[in-house]
C-alpha cells in the first residue's frame, strides 16, 4: 500500500492534491464531490477587498445618502433588515464549508491595502479558516517605483498580519521578481509558513474591430507547470516553507514531476473545471500506479529526489541548458535551416 501523504503548511494531508482557488467551492455541494473524489484540502475562492469597497461606496450612495436634503426619500430604498452583503456570503460559506468537510479549507484573501489585509485575516480567521493563502496580486505598472518598493510591499504586509492571526499564512506569488531566492527567504523570516507557485496573471487583449482592450480568461495548459516544477526545484532544501504548485498541472506526469522537484502539493484548477471532480480519483490512481511501478513506498520518499541539490546536472536548472537547447531544435521537413 502506497502511502500517498504529504504535509503543507503543518496540516497532515491523506495526499498532495488540492483543489485550489476557484467557482467550484462556492457550491457545499460540488466540494462535498471534491472531496469524496479524494481532494485532500480545499482552497476556497478569493475574497476581494475591491468588491467589498466598492459595494460599501454602492450602498452609501444609493442607500444611505438617499435622504440627504430630503429625509421622507429614505422611505423610498430602506436598507433590507437581513440585507446579506459579499463579506457576510463568503464568510458564511466558509462557516458551511467547515461544518460539511472533513478535509481542512484554507481561505483565499486578495487584499489592496493594509488595513483590509489584517481585517479580513483576522474575520478569515475567526471563521474558521484553516490557514490562510495571501492572493498577492500585483502589477507594478507604476512608474518610479523601484524594485526594492515592490518587494517590501510584500514583507510588510505578512509581518504585520502576522501579528494578528495565528492560523499558518502562505504567500501566492508570481514568478516576476528579479531575485525570488532572495524574497522567499525573507518571506520565511517574516513568519510565511509557505509558498504558492505561481500566480497567473490573465493578460487583456485588444480587439481589432473596436479597439477596445477585452480581458481574456484563458484555462491553464501543462506547459505551464514547467516554470512552476523549475523552481520549486531551485527552493528545495534551501527554504524551510510549505511549496505548493500551481497553473498548469493537468495529468499525473505533471504533478509527478513537482513532487520529484520537492513540491509538498499540487494545487489542481483548470483540469478540474475541464474534466470534473471525478478527474482527482483518476489522478490518483494513476499516481498509485506508478509509483509502486517505480518501487515507492512513499509520496515522501518521492519528494525531492530531483530537486537542484540532487540532481545529476544541477545548472540545468539555472540556465536550463540554454545553448543546448536552441542547438536541438529541428526544423520540420521541407523547411530550410
Amino acid at each position: 500500500m502506497i502511502d500517498m501523504t504529504t504535509e503543507y503548511l503543518g496540516l497532515k494531508l491523506a495526499n498532495p492534491l488540492v483543489p485550489s482557488a476557484s467557482p467550484l467551492s462556492k457550491n457545499v455541494d460540488t466540494a462535498l464531490r471534491l472531496e469524496d473524489a479524494g481532494a485532500s484540502a480545499l482552497v476556497m475562492y478569493s475574497l476581494f477587498e475591491e468588491k467589498i469597497d466598492y459595494e460599501e461606496r454602492h450602498l452609501a450612495r444609493f442607500l444611505h445618502e438617499q435622504d440627504i436634503g430630503n429625509p421622507e426619500a429614505g422611505s423610498f430604498h430602506p436598507v433590507p433588515a437581513d440585507y446579506h452583503s459579499y463579506q457576510d456570503e463568503y464568510l458564511d460559506q466558509l462557516r458551511r464549508l467547515k461544518s460539511q468537510l472533513d478535509i481542512p479549507v484554507i481561505a483565499s484573501l486578495n487584499g489592496t491595502s493594509l488595513s483590509g489585509w489584517i481585517n479580513y485575516g483576522k474575520e478569515l480567521q475567526e471563521a474558521g479558516a484553516d490557514a490562510l493563502e495571501l492572493n498577492v496580486y500585483y502589477v507594478a505598472a507604476r512608474y518610479g517605483e523601484i524594485s526594492s518598493e515592490v518587494e517590501d510591499r510584500y514583507i510588510d504586509l505578512l509581518t504585520e498580519l502576522r501579528r494578528h492571526v495565528t492560523i499558518p499564512i502562505t504567500m501566492k506569488l508570481s514568478s516576476q521578481f528579479s531575485s525570488f531566492t532572495d524574497i522567499a527567504q525573507r518571506l520565511e523570516s517574516a513568519g510565511a509558513g509557505g509558498l504558492v507557485l505561481f500566480n497567473r496573471f490573465y493578460q487583456p487583449d485588444i480587439d481589432l474591430e473596436t479597439l477596445q482592450v477585452v480581458p481574456r480568461l484563458n484555462l491553464s495548459s501543462s506547459f505551464e507547470s514547467l516554470l512552476r516544477i523549475r523552481w520549486v526545484a531551485i527552493l528545495y532544501d534551501h527554504v524551510k516553507l510549505s511549496l505548493a504548485v500551481t497553473g498548469g498541472f493537468h495529468t499525473s506526469q505533471d504533478i509527478l514531476k513537482a513532487l520529484l522537484a520537492g513540491a509538498d502539493v499540487t494545487h489542481l484548477c483548470s483540469a478540474l473545471l475541464t474534466h470534473g471532480p471525478g478527474h482527482i480519483t483518476t489522478l490518483l490512481r494513476e499516481l498509485e500506479i506508478w509509483l509502486e511501478e517505480h518501487e515507492y513506498e512513499s509520496v515522501q520518499q518521492l519528494k525531492g529526489s530531483i530537486s537542484q541539490g540532487h540532481a545529476i546536472d544541477p545548472a540545468a536548472y539555472e540556465r536550463a541548458n540554454y545553448v543546448e537547447v536552441l542547438d536541438s531544435f529541428t526544423p520540420p521537413p521541407g523547411v530550410l535551416r
